[in-house]
């Protein structure tokens, strides 16, 4: 199929594109990577009036490390870039992990990273690990600038905090903790598919014990969700056999974990799985953390 008439606008600067979203705020689309947006024009379930390709808007696409050890990462970067960047695969472990689940090199190639969180798809990678790491998203309206904690961000299905005259500008994530471990794991039917479940893990170990834990999982809500029981049962333990059942056993029966059912897989299989991904990750995780520590 082909997409119902739209106008098409081509900004070259980040001023120009907010102009062009505040006269056209009550129907107008941002095409980025495409990946999203075309297929739903394609099927004429989305019909703007108007779409702005912001592919042209070069300063949006850079990955910049900050002077505490964290990092700045335009929206348009692409997914690629990230996945190739030495500095972020060091330093920022977890993304360059997650980024190579997303589809396959075709689609990191054109994906953005600025596309991926502000569509906000539920089964999307890159929202649960940027919540994961804390990360912050730096949004530029009319009436200017503002930051937004990536745990608050994400409202719903396809929802955000982006209001329809708002642009999504930079991630900000903050510097790598010491000796952290890391892991990102998911289910999938296919490889390329998006995740039934998936998972982000970072821990930090302390004399052997678990000083700090984050669990953030994917495909399970609307929303990147944040395990609290499975990272309180983490926390103050010494990595085994046994805290990683515990650990699986308290995501799966997390109240807080509502996943819906679909033609793939019901609630409770990704209940289920969910815990194995936690158990999984986690030990991974401590793996990774073990061996830094030496």
């Amino acid at each position: 199929m082909k997409p119902a008439q739209f106008e098409y606008f081509a900004p070259t600067t980040v001023d120009e594109t907010v102009a062009m979203l505040a006269e056209r705020v009550e129907d107008v689309k941002l095409l980025a990577g495409g990946q999203s947006l075309v297929p739903l024009m394609n099927m004429r379930l989305a019909r703007p009036a108007a779409v702005v390709d912001i592919n042209g808007v070069g300063e949006l696409a850079y990955v910049r490390e900050r002077d505490d050890g964290g990092f700045r990462i335009g929206a348009l970067t692409r997914q690629s870039a990230v996945e190739r960047s030495d500095p972020l695969r060091k330093r920022a472990p977890l993304l360059h992990e997650a980024v190579g689940y997303i589809g396959h090199i075709a689609i990191r190639t054109r994906g953005t990273i600025g596309g991926s969180i502000a569509h906000a798809d539920p089964a999307g990678e890159l929202p649960a690990v940027i919540t994961a790491l804390d990360g912050e998203l730096v949004v530029r309206g009319p009436v200017g600038e503002r930051t937004v904690r990536a745990d608050e961000f994400f409202l719903t299905y396809l929802t955000t905090q982006l209001g329809p005259d708002e642009l999504l500008t930079e991630v900000r994530l903050p510097p790598w903790p010491d000796g952290a471990g890391w892991s990102f794991m998911e289910v999938s039917r296919r490889h390329g598919d998006y995740a039934l479940v998936g998972v982000a893990c970072v821990v930090q170990v302390d004399g052997g014990v678990c000083s700090d834990a984050r669990l953030v999982f994917t495909g399970v809500g609307g929303t990147p969700y944040v395990s609290v029981v499975g990272q309180d049962a983490a926390r103050g333990e010494r990595p085994d056999d046994a805290l990683y059942r515990r650990v699986q056993e308290a995501v799966s029966s997390d109240p807080g974990l509502e996943p819906e059912a679909d033609i793939h897989a019901s609630a409770l299989y990704r209940k289920e799985v969910a815990g194995v991904m936690a158990k999984r990750a986690l030990a991974r995780a401590f793996e990774r953390a073990t061996a830094l520590s030496g």
